[in-house]
């Protein structure tokens, strides 16, 4: 009788409440799609355009001077309120850098909201005032919309980074001698790719677009990255002090071979060490330690990079895709941070449904292309970064990647260049009578 009325009990209180953890259990989903839906009504309302730099006839700045543009292209970075987030729908606007060969003349494109106009040509024109910028067509919308098609055929894929943010990538520093300012004293990491990129034909074409945020607190990137370095420098300090036998194993040890307990109390004493943590690492970790310490010191951006290569049906070679390879092994090391593709967004399926798989992997990065998406959009970032798709690069890393190459460096039929220096009108000219 008893169970019988705990169990009708029950069932009242399940049959007038069960809504009641409802709630609790979707409100990580609620909010994810409230956020999204007021962001897709925010973004409706930016205005974005695609700028095309005409980098001048010859570039004797190293690649240190991009390096001071994108650190200027930090500034975009901006912090908003519980309102402007949850009601307005505000969120942190990227720009896309991308560099394009089209029937193998190369083009460079910076894609970013009209608002940042000012502040994307103004850093350009500080470190490169002979450039010219102008607002351009996008280049994405001069072939067809639904490639994979009968006529065009796609390959690409998109890149990870191979070990944690904290570790960073090879920079310019690497590939530059010391105190060497001119351009046939440098080598260039992305010079090999202008190569590749200028020898495809008519009907070929290949894209490459870096998605970079500005970030600051969101994400603890520079506290990993001071974890890391304090994990090398300290790592004997949470060592185990070794401790004497106990008393059972003693007894143990007096019934095994009979020989009676030493009477001598044993006590390890601690070396003396007067060196500091960081001289008793290796060549290659203190190259590490100090590689960290530099990237964790300078602005940060949250990147992802896609690399495209599209063509006709009749002149496609999906193998010339691998030219993006070649330079993402430059810019990697075993010991720190590299590039690879991410097999995940390869459109390379080997079981169950291979065709079709293949053909929507294509489809959906040239789509993610067009639109400028990240990976996996729109999780939300924290879970993103969790499976590897988005990672941290520094200015001076992503200065590497996207850089306005010299003369000597990237080749000249392949690359527009602006070919006459611009000056000022010469004093003295007669001028027209105004009214």
């Amino acid at each position: 009788m008893n169970l019988l009325y705990i169990l009708t009990t029950l069932w009242a209180i399940i049959k007038n409440w069960w809504w009641l953890p409802l709630p609790f259990i979707l409100y990580k989903h609620f909010a994810f799609f409230w956020v999204y839906y007021r962001m897709e009504q925010y973004n409706t309302t930016v205005k974005r355009v695609l700028y095309e730099v005409k980098i001048p006839k010859e570039v004797v700045k190293p690649i240190k001077a991009m390096e001071q543009v994108v650190a200027g292209w930090h500034g975009i970075h901006d912090v908003f309120t519980w309102r402007e987030k949850w009601l307005q729908g505000e969120f942190q606007l990227t720009l896309s850098l991308e560099i394009a060969s089209i029937d193998g003349e190369i083009h460079f494109f910076i894609r970013g909201p009209e608002s940042f106009r000012d502040i994307i040509e103004s850093n350009i024109y500080s470190q490169y005032p002979e450039a010219e910028i102008s607002i351009v067509e996008d280049y994405t919308k001069a072939v067809p919309p639904n490639i994979p098609n009968k006529d065009w055929d796609v390959f690409g894929f998109d890149m990870i980074n191979t070990k944690p943010n904290p570790y960073p990538i090879r920079t310019y520093k690497e590939f530059e001698e010391a105190r060497e300012t001119k351009e046939e004293k440098r080598l260039d990491p992305l010079s090999n790719l202008l190569d590749g990129m200028a020898s495809i034909g008519p009907g070929e074409q290949m894209w490459l677009q870096i998605g970079a945020k500005p970030i600051r607190d969101e994400v603890p990137w520079r506290e990993e990255g001071q974890e890391l370095v304090d994990k090398l420098v300290f790592r004997d300090k949470d060592k185990k002090k070794k401790v004497g036998p106990s008393i059972v194993g003693e007894a143990a040890d007096v019934l095994i071979t009979g020989r009676p307990p030493t009477t001598e109390v044993s006590e390890e004493k601690e070396e003396r060490d007067f060196l500091p943590p960081e001289m008793k690492l290796t060549p290659g970790e203190r190259e590490t330690v100090k590689a960290i310490e530099d990237k964790i010191s300078k602005f940060g951006f949250v990147v992802n990079i896609r690399c495209l290569y599209l063509g006709r049906r009749d002149v496609f070679f999906k193998p010339k895709a691998r030219m993006f390879y070649g330079f993402f092994k430059n810019v990697s090391s075993e010991s720190w941070g590299g590039l690879k593709p991410w097999k995940r967004t390869l459109p390379k399926v080997q079981w169950l449904l291979k065709r079709p798989r293949t053909h929507m992997r294509k489809k959906s990065l040239f789509l993610r292309y067009k639109r400028r998406f990240a990976h996996f959009f729109p999780r939300p970032s924290y879970s993103i970064f969790e499976s590897g798709g988005q990672y941290i690069f520094n200015t001076e890393e992503l200065a590497t990647v996207y850089h306005f190459p010299g003369r000597t460096v990237a080749p000249a039929p392949g690359v527009p260049r602006v070919e006459a220096k611009k000056g000022e009108a010469p004093s003295g000219l007669p001028f027209a009578p105004t009214e």
